[in-house]
């Protein structure tokens, strides 16, 4: 048994819809079992949708927008008419109830958010049981998946797997199954966070015991840098899973970073492929690599991200003060990438977009803070890279070279990236210039 997950892209519309189709006629041998992401651009409209709802703006022409876009892919498919009605009925119920009361909740917004999947999954299995396949839709709570209450980031509770194999034990076609979103235990939708539909395919395969997991996207697999960027990045064939966490992690947009734990787990592995070029190997991330197959495979960025430089004060540098910083950092669930520390002070990024203002005023209380925003994280990863002088020489060389101020650089606990935090404006020729030193090209 196989998982065969398609993103945004690969379910954006009739035409990728049919070459979906025959990409899971192709894997029936297989036993695939699909899971979907929202059509491209959906999640995003879905929130402004709530935006415009809660300010008592004009939403309804933009849920008129959204619901002739899932029309359209209806009829260009053939399908029945009224396929996505009901849905879209009900979106606008609740979009009517939340101009009404004129706010949002985190709950409300993972119920507004879940309709994205919802669509795309019953448009998707329609289309496969009109070409002759048992396929049936799925919300993922209908396939088991459970979640705790923490809604917009939620987790699968320790009883997910077994909920999920029993909900599907009796069912012998293709199962279409919605990502990104689950149930809690009191029946609330949840959602797993953005890009978290690549989760939901590994929390499946892990329960179901795939013997690999797909994720079908628009680009050929994992490249040795973002193409917009480097535009002859190349492809890699091969990763293993630490490689591909920390890519994931520190920027690359392939992979979900979570997708990695539930395939750790239970060592199945992980191909990237492209629904628009199917013949393509893709990327395997496996769990080893030959000693042969290490060393650097690529150059993740990420940009908009924030420096918090931290200076204790001078009765405080005592036994506790880091730890007492990282509490604050948890409780506001602000997610530190990069952390370098002093005798008397600490330097932490933080992603973009974090809400940094509670985190600094506790901050405050015992130390000096400032914060450093439009910074960029530039980070080279590969498998035992702390063995290689050549790549820290290369790295720093070309920095000098280029003239770049560096406000951070650090190697992972993992010692399998060397990052490298400077500002944003600097970014790309940064990344160019390490692809070509680096990579040769």
């Amino acid at each position: 048994m196989i998982v065969q997950k398609f993103g945004g892209t690969s379910v954006g519309g009739a035409e990728p819809i049919r070459r979906l189709a025959e990409i899971v006629q192709r894997a029936l041998q297989r036993r695939p079992v699909v899971v979907v992401s929202a059509v491209g651009g959906v999640t995003n409209e879905l929130f402004r949708l709530g935006q415009l709802a809660q300010a008592k703006q004009d939403w309804r022409a933009a849920h008129a927008a959204l619901a002739a876009k899932h029309r359209t892919i209806v009829a260009e498919l053939a399908l029945d008419a009224g396929l996505v009605a009901p849905l879209l009925a009900e979106l606008e119920s609740l979009l009517r109830g939340i101009e009404l009361i004129g706010e949002t909740t985190p709950r409300t917004l993972d119920q507004l958010a879940s309709f994205g999947e919802r669509l795309s999954v019953r448009i998707v299995a329609a289309h496969l049981a009109k070409t002759g396949l048992a396929a049936r839709a799925f919300d993922a709570w209908e396939a088991g998946l459970v979640t705790d209450a923490r809604f917009g980031g939620a987790r699968p509770l320790p009883e997910a797997p077994e909920r999920i194999r029993r909900a599907l034990a009796d069912f012998d076609g293709v199962p279409v199954i919605t990502g990104y979103v689950a149930k809690d235990a009191q029946g609330r939708i949840t959602t797993l966070g953005r890009g978290g539909s690549d989760w939901s395919a590994a929390i499946f395969g892990a329960a179901l015991g795939a013997e690999e997991i797909q994720i079908w996207t628009d680009v050929d697999g994992v490249m040795t840098a973002d193409p917009r960027i480097v535009p002859h990045a190349e492809q890699r064939e091969k990763l293993s899973f630490a490689e591909a966490a920390e890519l994931a992690f520190f920027g690359a947009k392939v992979l979900h970073p979570a997708t990695m734990t539930p395939a750790i787990e239970k060592d199945i592995p992980i191909r990237v492929l492209n629904s628009f070029r199917p013949d393509v190997a893709g990327t395997t991330v496996v769990a080893r690599l030959a000693p042969h197959e290490r060393g650097v495979k690529s150059i993740a960025s990420k940009h908009g991200i924030a420096v918090v430089n931290v200076v204790a004060a001078p009765m405080l540098l005592q036994f506790g003060f880091l730890e007492r910083v990282a509490d604050v950092f948890a409780r506001h669930e602000v997610v530190v990438d990069v952390i370098a520390t002093s005798e008397v002070s600490l330097a932490l990024t933080t992603e973009p977009n974090a809400r940094l203002e509670p985190v600094v005023a506790e901050l405050a209380a015992f130390s000096a803070v400032t914060v450093l925003r439009d910074m960029a994280l530039v980070s080279v990863v590969g498998e035992e890279l702390s063995d290689s002088l050549r790549v820290q020489a290369t790295v720093l060389a070309t920095l000098a070279e280029l003239g770049v101020k560096v406000e951070m650089l650090s190697y992972g606990a993992t010692r399998n990236n060397l990052s490298v935090v400077l500002p944003e404006k600097r970014m790309k020729e940064t990344v160019a210039a390490l692809h070509a030193r680096l990579f040769g090209r």
